[in-house]
């Protein structure tokens, strides 16, 4: 059998020679991860004519056959089943895939380009000016990622892209580096780079390592921050001095539908690159979904030359259809574990009963071990202001940020919980995607998440950049049910988990589609149901007795 490194180089190789002899591969049954991010191929029938389209073989041998929708290829006679695509004897590029292996990069798809190991190789190969080269010292960026090191020279080779990488691992600047380098300089077209996010703060984010980044470059960045946006400033007749686009779907939405004209209040028609971040955010079901949005923007782009980036620490088979359908012939690069979390966090799972054990189990925390700052993550916003109730008298320096406040607010909390004059910060989902806080040391899952994929992001905040970070997650009575997907991704990074867990049954298919519904939670309060009714009638007579009116006239006199 062969071994895990054979495995792993097999993974990003293409046969590109028809005719040429074959080899055949077997995956070890411990390499699960490798089996798991092959089913960007292998989801559907005609399995033959796909890895034709897909230019993984350009011919079909002869002992090869389809079973069950995996390849099978028969050696002396004797039939076995291979997880991986064909492979050449001779690699062409042995130190590009020895790169791949060393840094659990595997890529899947045709023309595979070779991967940079250090920034100096954008001026040889790319011609990277010296601005770049500074500004990427400036800001100690000494070393390209294992993200950055594919995802660059893909993007720069005018390749379609689908990348997933754990949390923390370098995304924003696998993008901004390229669209830097594509660009060169402004040319007064108008927007030739698109960057969507799906919330205002990671779209901010973008916009101020973009401006960092390109500093020297004469490159001009915008973010839409407002739907301040006329056909005069970024139409058709305007003046087009902006070069990159940042914004979320709901904003840029919104400022192409207030002109009632035939023409758009922005002109994207001179978009070259089309970047997601977070990409299955924007294609996950439910409420919060932008797929609508997404179709209405991906329609404005129509320039024929546009192509599309997407970027997440997380893949759902939502995006890997899109992709087979909207893009043409990608590359899927997968960092790592797929949907894995960071293995820099240490993670830890904590019982607490009931509801009202939580909040003991917080104050015990901060006044045992607690390091500041740390992230506290819950359900929804009203349980965010209920636990800011609470904590705001025990003399520690929180904050809560949801989507209730204004932006102004919320860029506010952002900016004093990075310079550290906030020590706790509540939070719901709206802080879980993308936001890089490098200091936070600590991450509570005060309510349980109700999904894995929501779990791999809220305890991304921490580990961030190489650091360590922890993460703890309280769980009741009513989790147990819900705690085996949270276990298995603790499980495959290495961290101690109770073995009873894995003892319990899983849920069956009608189940895990209802733990995407939150579970209905007891209110966050230490007051007594006594006390609460009592205060509510005593504020019921104040206000009553201010709605009263007044006596006119003078006051009688008795005698």
């Amino acid at each position: 059998m062969a071994n895990k490194q054979y495995s792993k180089l097999a993974v990003g190789t293409t046969l590109r020679e028809s005719g040429a002899r074959l080899k055949q591969v077997e995956i070890d049954d411990s390499t699960e991860n490798i089996e798991q991010n092959l089913n960007f191929f292998s989801n559907t029938g005609g399995l033959q004519d796909k890895y034709l389209r897909s230019g993984v073989i350009e011919s079909i041998p002869d002992n090869f056959q389809v079973k069950n929708h995996k390849a099978v290829f028969h050696s002396k006679g004797i039939p076995f089943e291979t997880g991986t695509r064909v492979i050449k004897d001779n690699i062409t590029s042995d130190r590009a895939n020895l790169i791949r292996h060393e840094n659990s990069i595997f890529v899947h798809g045709p023309d595979i380009p070779d991967p940079i190991t250090n920034f100096e190789e954008l001026r040889k190969t790319y011609g990277a000016r010296s601005y770049l080269l500074d500004n990427l010292a400036k800001y100690g960026y000494r070393k390209p990622t294992p993200v950055q090191m594919q995802s660059i020279p893909i993007i720069l080779g005018e390749r379609e892209l689908l990348a997933c990488a754990p949390t923390g691992s370098g995304k924003s600047l696998a993008f901004i580096l390229p669209v830097l380098l594509t660009l060169k300089s402004t040319q007064n077209k108008g927007f030739r780079t698109m960057i969507l996010s799906p919330t205002r703060e990671l779209a901010k984010q973008i916009y101020q390592e973009c401006n960092r980044i390109a500093l020297g470059s004469g490159l001009k960045v915008y973010y839409l921050k407002k739907c301040n946006a006329t056909s005069n400033n970024f139409g058709l007749q305007s003046s087009k001095r902006y070069d990159i686009l940042i914004a979320t779907p709901s904003r840029l939405i919104q400022c192409l539908s207030r002109n009632y004209s035939t023409v758009a209040s922005i002109d994207l028609s001179s978009v070259e690159l089309l970047i997601f971040d977070e990409a299955d955010k924007f294609f996950e079901s439910g409420r919060s979904s932008f797929r609508e949005q997404v179709g209405i923007i991906y329609n404005y782009c129509n320039n024929p030359k546009v192509r599309r980036a997407l970027f997440s620490a997380t893949l759902s088979f939502e995006v890997e259809n899109w992709c087979r359908s909207h893009l043409d012939n990608p590359l899927h690069v997968i960092v790592g574990r797929r949907n894995a979390a960071a293995e820099t966090v240490s993670q830890e799972l904590k019982f607490v009963g009931q509801e009202d054990g939580k909040l003991l189990a917080l104050r015990d925390i901060i006044r045992k071990d607690f390091d500041p700052p740390a992230l506290v993550f819950v359900q929804d916003k009203e349980r965010a202001k209920q636990l800011f109730q609470e904590l705001i008298y025990d003399g520690i320096n929180v904050e809560v940020i949801h989507s209730d406040r204004t932006q102004a607010q919320r860029d506010n909390v952002v900016k004093n919980f990075r310079l550290g004059k906030i020590w706790i910060l509540i939070a719901t989902e709206l802080m879980s995607r993308g936001i890089d806080f490098k200091g936070v040391n600590l991450v509570i899952n005060y309510d349980f998440p109700i999904t894995g994929i929501a779990y791999i992001h809220r305890i991304g905040r921490a580990g961030r950049a190489g650091r360590k970070g922890k993460a703890v997650t309280f769980f009741t009575q009513n989790d147990v049910p819900y705690l085996r997907s949270i276990a298995n991704i603790m499980k495959a990074s290495n961290c101690d988990v109770p073995k009873w867990i894995f003892q319990n049954k899983m849920l069956n298919r009608r189940k895990k589609k209802s733990t995407k519904i939150p579970i209905k939670r007891d209110p966050i309060r230490t007051v007594a149901s006594y006390d609460l009714q009592k205060s509510e009638r005593k504020r019921k007579l104040i206000a009553a007795s201010k709605k009263r009116p007044k006596q006119r006239g003078k006051v009688p006199r008795f005698r």
